[in-house]
């Protein structure tokens, strides 16, 4: 038996969480939102809400109202089975969210993330790792559902193996139809300050505002952080098809492709495809960059119920 599945199921202690209006504002601004996207940018609209993406800062972010360090979290318990990490190596590879429950714009005290271990893959370039996290309220009821897998470069274990096994299940992209044009075609150009801006919400990882070590990664200098890109992505779902209701986005999930640079313009083309699961539409997404010419989010999926169009 492989070290590697000693991790699988293993549980962190729960860690605490929380938000103010305020943070989600900074949240809205750091994807990209715009002065007419009220019910996100205006605290006083009739219809503020979170953006419904937004817990995907929380495993970062915790329960700080400060600048946190990236590389405690990496410095935590260690997980049976799994090598130390090298947070300087660490790639994130793809992200999925389910809402189940819409959440409040302020989260008081007692909520928490519960994490666990969900899958491990070992291939001749380093570990996979999914984490699957559970955003709970004071009583334990569940709002979200999130699965986050990280690519930690050149990670091995003792002794190396080709290894993969997973507990958790998600919906998997449909392809985009061949041949069939998008229903939608969302283009936005990032400011060359968006890196910045988003990191303020809880990701400080310095390869987002430091150059060398961008450069030494082998990027060139400071990438967006994919979960930047992630944000303008379902931003651009939720407003071509529902109209930017803040509670019709109910699952959202990619593969991080490759780096955008701050700065570049990137394109979200949205295809339907059918029926979803408890009256919502099913999409495929692809988010390319256009100045580098690269996918950067690929295998895009979204359950949404759509609604009448509404910029109130």
């Amino acid at each position: 038996m492989s070290e590697l599945s000693k991790a699988i199921g293993f549980q962190h202690e729960p860690s605490p969480v929380n938000w103010t209006k305020r943070d989600l504002l900074l949240y809205a601004v750091g994807i990209g939102a715009k002065k007419e996207d009220f019910p996100f940018v205006y605290e006083l609209h009739k219809s503020f809400a979170p953006f419904p993406t937004y817990p995907v800062v929380l495993s970062l972010k915790g329960d700080s109202q400060d600048v946190t360090d990236f590389s405690k979290g990496f410095a935590g318990e260690p997980i049976p089975g799994l090598p130390k990490f090298d947070p300087n190596r660490v790639v994130h590879g793809s992200m999925s969210i389910e809402v189940l429950k819409p959440l409040p714009v302020e989260s008081g005290p007692g909520w928490s993330l519960k994490k666990t271990i969900a899958g491990v893959h070992e291939n001749k370039s380093g570990i996979i790792c999914d984490v699957e996290l559970l955003l709970v309220d004071p009583s334990g009821v569940p709002y979200t559902r999130m699965i986050s897998s990280s690519f930690n470069l050149g990670a091995k274990s003792n002794p190396p193996q080709k290894f993969s096994k997973s507990t958790s299940s998600s919906p998997a992209a449909k392809p985009p139809p061949k041949g069939v044009n998008p229903n939608y075609i969302v283009t936005e150009t990032t400011s060359e300050e968006q890196a910045i801006l988003y990191r303020l919400s809880g990701d400080y990882n310095p390869t987002h505002i430091d150059p060398s070590i961008g450069k030494k990664m082998g990027f060139g200098g400071v990438i967006l952080h994919g979960l930047a890109t992630y944000g303008f992505a379902a931003r651009a779902v939720l407003e071509r098809l529902a109209g930017n209701d803040p509670n019709a986005l109910k699952y959202f999930a990619c593969r991080f492709t490759s780096p955008v640079k701050p700065g570049d313009t990137i394109e979200t083309s949205i295809w339907e495809m059918g029926p979803g699961p408890d009256g919502t539409t099913e999409v495929s997404f692809v988010t390319k960059d256009l100045t580098s010419g690269k996918i950067v989010l690929g295998g895009g999926i979204a359950y949404v119920r759509t609604v009448a169009k509404s910029r109130l």
